[in-house]
C-alpha cells in the first residue's frame, strides 16, 4: 500500500474525539469493508449514519409491538408495525438518493426486517389469540416466523438475479401488515381476550400459518417498483388519490385488511392467469 493510498484511509477515518478514541477501540473494533471505487476493491472504514437510523426505528418499532402486544395494548402494537413497513420502506430509498449503500446496511436492514416483520407480528397474534389455542397456536406463530426467515434468506441470495418488477413468495413487510390489521380489526372490534370466540382464534391461527407459508410459495407479487414517481400522471390519478384516502378513514384497520389480503391473494391468482394464457390457443 503506497503512502498517498494509507493517507486516504486515515481520511476516511471516522473522527472521534482523541479522550473517547482509545476506551472504544477496546471495547468495539472499528467496522471495516471492501467496496468497489473505480471498479478497483478498497477497503472502508466506519458506517453510514442515515439510513441505518432509519433501520434502527423500523427495529425499535417492531420492538415496541412486541413490548405493547404483552402489555395487552393491540392498538398500538399493530400501529408500531405499520410504522416499522414505512420506516422500512425509507432506509433503502434513502441509501439510494444519498449513495450510501453498503453490504452493513444491507445486512442490518435484513436482521431488523426478521424482528419487526417476523418475530414481532408473530408474537403480536399470538399474544392476542394464538396462547390459549395450546400447541396449534404457537405451532402456527413458529411457521410465520420460521417462513419469514427463509423468505429473507433467499431474498438476500437471489437479490442480484431475480426480477425487479416482481417478488417471488409474499414480501415479509406485506405479510406483517395481513398479521396485523387482522389483530387491529378484531381489536377494534372489542374481540379481545375472553370476547375472542375460540373459532375465530382458530380462524386467526389459520391465517398465520398460510401468510407464512405463502412467504415462502413461488407466487410472482408485483412490487411496484417500476411505477415512475417522476413523471407525469393524468389529473384524474390524482383524483383516485384523494378518494382512496377518503376511504381509508372511514375505517383504517378493515380498510388495511382488506387491501393486504387483496395483495396476498394476488399472487396465487396471477400463477393462474400465467398458467392459463401458456395453455390458451
Amino acid at each position: 500500500m503506497d503512502e498517498q493510498e494509507a493517507n486516504k484511509q486515515e481520511t476516511d477515518r471516522p473522527s472521534v474525539a482523541p479522550g473517547v478514541s482509545a476506551p472504544l477501540e477496546i471495547l468495539v473494533d472499528e467496522h471495516e469493508e471492501e467496496v468497489s471505487e473505480n471498479g478497483k476493491p478498497v477497503r472502508r472504514q466506519g458506517i453510514f449514519l442515515l439510513p441505518n437510523l432509519f433501520t434502527t426505528g423500523g427495529l425499535f418499532a417492531g420492538f415496541y409491538a412486541v413490548i405493547a402486544a404483552l402489555r395487552g395494548d393491540f392498538e398500538s402494537a399493530p400501529i408500531a408495525i405499520l410504522a416499522a413497513l414505512v420506516l422500512d420502506g425509507l432506509d433503502g430509498r434513502i441509501a439510494r438518493l444519498t449513495n450510501t449503500q453498503s453490504k452493513f446496511g444491507a445486512e442490518y436492514d435484513s436482521l431488523a426486517d426478521m424482528v419487526s416483520f417476523g418475530v414481532a407480528p408473530a408474537l403480536v397474534m399470538f399474544s392476542f389469540a394464538l396462547g390459549d389455542l395450546g400447541k396449534f397456536g404457537w405451532s402456527a406463530a413458529f411457521i410465520y416466523v420460521a417462513c419469514a426467515a427463509l423468505r429473507l434468506a433467499r431474498f438476500n441470495t437471489q437479490i442480484d438475479i431475480a426480477d425487479r418488477n416482481f417478488f417471488t413468495g409474499l414480501a415479509s413487510p406485506s405479510a406483517a401488515c395481513v398479521i396485523v390489521s387482522a389483530v387491529w380489526v378484531c381489536s377494534d372490534m372489542g374481540l379481545v381476550g375472553t370476547d375472542l370466540p375460540v373459532e375465530v382464534a382458530v380462524l386467526l391461527a389459520c391465517l398465520t400459518a398460510i401468510i407464512g407459508i405463502l412467504m415462502i410459495a413461488n407466487f410472482p407479487y408485483n412490487s411496484f417498483k417500476g411505477i415512475d414517481l417522476h413523471g407525469r400522471v393524468p389529473f384524474v390519478v390524482m383524483i383516485i388519490m384523494v378518494l382512496v384516502f377518503g376511504l381509508v378513514t372511514l375505517d383504517p384497520p378493515l380498510i388495511l385488511l382488506l387491501a393486504s389480503l387483496a395483495y396476498a391473494i394476488s399472487g396465487p391468482v396471477n400463477m393462474a392467469l400465467g398458467r392459463r394464457r401458456k395453455h390458451s390457443p
